[in-house]
């Protein structure tokens, strides 16, 4: 057993009682409960639009997709997207599959977004798209990356799925993308078995994604949309197919779950800033870790550490301690991405050179953070590193 895990348990009696109440309804495939917690997302962040599907990964699917099937296509085969070094897979792996080029630029080692200078001088002409990914539950600067690319045709996709709840200049993030996709993982910040969102405020694009969740029918859709209205004959619209989608919708329990989880979420956003501002007061000038810079109002997914360049610790030895302590601990999502195998199918630049990436790769890692009182798990955390230093170094 963990003395400080990644994660915790974030239901109760009400999540349990969802669960029995879809299966003495007898209906598990998307109903009303999804529509219903949809619809409540909207409107917690302030968002026209939400879809709901069965994963963060899934979501980021079908946002990719639904940019290549608007009218006037905002995305073709072969245009350029700037992404961030440091990512989860699945913000990539989409932009691949659709033939994007991928143009990645390197991180800031404090907040962990973009190296603003870097993706200023990243953008080109060829330029079509900015991946913005709220990193550990950090916003991005948007005013900063917004004024980059003023007067260009240049929009953001917005990979939220790490920092739901987290605020920039009092608007939530997910709410700053033509798209935005969020995450309802075990791990994440509120949990719904599997989930994930699609947010915006584009009705096109919202027709499109209702269409491609769902197999690229026209099942869901309005009589009247953005992509193939409708006729009054409900037997022939039952298996009439306008877009080559997918099947990501989420079960009926998920969306039932999630109505418990969103009344929730905020005396969870409340106790993981509480656990932050313990974590920040006793790391803040700690003289071997630099610890993830809080843009704005962030949502603290976990707690990164990177060793410091004058430091004599190696990671080796304070992962092998924590791990002697029953200290949970991961790198700090994939590391710099493009030292994976996996970009032998990708088509792809490096811009100029990702050193914060790398040196992130090899010397960073992140503990947990969750909607539960950590104060005991985060001073034991401070005090394994600090005053037992020295059994670390080699």
């Amino acid at each position: 057993m963990s003395n400080y895990p990644l994660a915790t348990n974030t239901w109760d009696d009400k999540e349990l009682q969802a669960i029995q109440s879809v299966i003495d309804s007898d209906i598990y495939s998307m109903s009303d409960n999804v529509a219903q917690f949809e619809q409540d997302f909207a409107q917690f962040i302030n968002r026209k639009y939400c879809v709901m599907v069965s994963s963060g990964s899934a979501a980021n699917l079908i946002a990719t997709a639904a940019l290549f099937y608007t009218k006037n296509p905002m995305l073709k085969k072969g245009d350029e997207v700037i992404v961030p070094a440091v990512s989860w897979s699945t913000t990539y792996f989409p932009l691949q599959q659709y033939g994007l080029k991928l143009k990645f630029v390197d991180i800031d080692l404090d907040t962990l977004n973009y190296d603003l200078e870097a993706l200023e001088s990243a953008i080109t002409s060829n330029t079509k798209m900015i991946m913005a990914v709220n990193l550990l539950g950090n916003p991005n600067d948007f005013d900063v990356i917004n004024s980059f690319i003023k007067d260009k045709d240049i929009f953001i996709f917005e990979d939220n799925c790490e920092s739901m709840g987290a605020e920039y200049k009092d608007k939530q993030t997910g709410t700053f993308g033509i798209v935005s996709t969020f995450s309802t993982f075990f791990s994440h910040h509120m949990a719904t078995m599997e989930g994930g969102f699609v947010t915006t405020d584009d009705e096109e694009l919202y027709h499109i994604l209702l269409s491609l969740r769902a197999h690229g029918w026209t099942r869901n859709l309005p009589q009247q949309n953005h992509v193939s209205n409708k006729s009054d004959d409900w037997f022939e619209e039952s298996f009439r197919f306008v877009l080559p989608g997918y099947n990501v919708r989420p079960v009926e329990m998920s969306g039932a779950i999630g109505i418990e989880q969103l009344k929730k979420l905020p005396s969870f956003l409340k106790q993981r800033r509480e656990n932050a501002r313990l974590f920040v007061e006793l790391f803040k000038n700690h003289p071997d870790f630099i610890i993830q810079k809080d843009i704005d109002n962030s949502s603290w997914f976990g707690f990164s550490l990177i060793i410091k360049p004058e430091s004599n610790l190696k990671r080796k030895y304070v992962i092998n301690k924590l791990q002697e302590n029953k200290i949970d601990c991961r790198p700090i999502v994939t590391g710099n991405f493009t030292r994976n195998e996996v970009m032998k199918y990708f088509d792809y630049e490096v811009y100029k050179e990702l050193k914060n990436a790398d040196y992130l790769h090899e010397n960073g890692f992140f503990v947990g953070n969750s909607q539960v009182d950590l104060k005991k798990e985060i001073r034991m955390l401070y005090e394994l590193v600090s005053h037992n230093s020295r059994n670390f170094k080699g």
